[in-house]
C-alpha cells in the first residue's frame, strides 16, 4: 500500500462530484480570509472562541506550516474543501482528521466547518463522504469518532446521511465560544462503512 504521506503532500487530493479536498497552501489566505470573516456570526456558536487576531496572514502561515508537518507525521490531516465553479475552485469550508491513534484503538477524530454562503447544499455530506476511503482505506483505520452540539441537527444530518450513528452523551465536553458545551457523540466502524458501501453496489 502507497500510504499518503510517502507521496508529495500537495498531490493529496480528495474527490467527489461536486467538491475537492486538499491540504491548505499559503495562496489561499485571502479566500480563507473572506470565508471566515464574512461568516463569523454564522459560525461562532458552533467553534471555540476566535478573534479578528486569529484572522492574520501570520497565523494562517502558522497553520499552513503546522498542518502539513501533522500531515507529513501521519497525525492529522487539515482539508480545505473547494466547490467547482468552472475551470476555477471556490473555497467553501474545511475537514480536519484529528488525533489519529494507531495500536489497539485506530481511530480518528472528524470535525468540520462550512461558510455561510454553501451551507445547506449538500457539499459537507458529499465533503465527508469522500474522506471515509481515505480514512479506511488509505489510513487504514477503524473508528472514525464525531461530535456536535445537540441543538445542532444540520450536524447530525450530515454525519448520519455517512453512515454515522448516535453512540452517546458527553457532558461539558468541548470549550464552544467561551463556554464548555454538551455534546452527542457520533461513530462509524469500518464494519459499517464497508456494509454500507458494499450494499450499494
Amino acid at each position: 500500500m502507497l500510504w499518503p504521506w510517502s507521496s508529495p503532500l500537495p498531490l493529496i487530493a480528495l474527490r467527489g462530484p461536486r467538491v475537492m479536498l486538499r491540504l491548505p497552501q499559503q495562496g489561499d489566505y485571502d479566500s480563507w480570509y473572506q470565508l471566515r470573516r464574512t461568516s463569523r456570526d454564522f459560525l461562532k456558536p458552533f467553534e471555540p472562541r476566535w478573534t479578528e487576531a486569529d484572522l492574520a496572514r501570520r497565523v494562517f502561515a502558522g497553520r499552513v506550516k503546522r498542518g502539513r508537518e501533522e500531515a507529513e507525521q501521519g497525525t492529522d490531516y487539515s482539508f480545505f474543501i473547494f466547490r467547482s465553479d468552472g475551470d476555477r475552485q471556490v473555497l467553501v469550508g474545511g475537514i480536519t482528521l484529528s488525533n489519529i491513534r494507531r495500536r489497539a484503538a485506530q481511530f480518528v477524530t472528524l470535525g468540520y466547518w462550512m461558510g455561510q454562503q454553501w451551507a445547506g447544499q449538500g457539499l459537507m455530506t458529499e465533503a465527508v463522504g469522500v474522506t471515509l476511503p481515505f480514512v479506511f482505506d488509505s489510513l487504514d483505520l477503524h473508528r472514525i469518532h464525531a461530535a456536535f452540539l445537540p441543538g445542532n441537527m444540520a450536524s447530525r444530518r450530515v454525519l448520519e446521511k455517512n453512515g454515522f450513528v448516535e453512540e452517546g452523551f458527553a457532558e461539558k465536553y468541548l470549550q464552544i465560544d467561551g463556554r464548555w458545551e454538551d455534546h452527542v457523540l457520533f461513530g462509524l466502524p469500518k464494519e459499517r462503512y464497508e456494509a454500507l458501501r458494499y450494499g450499494q453496489r
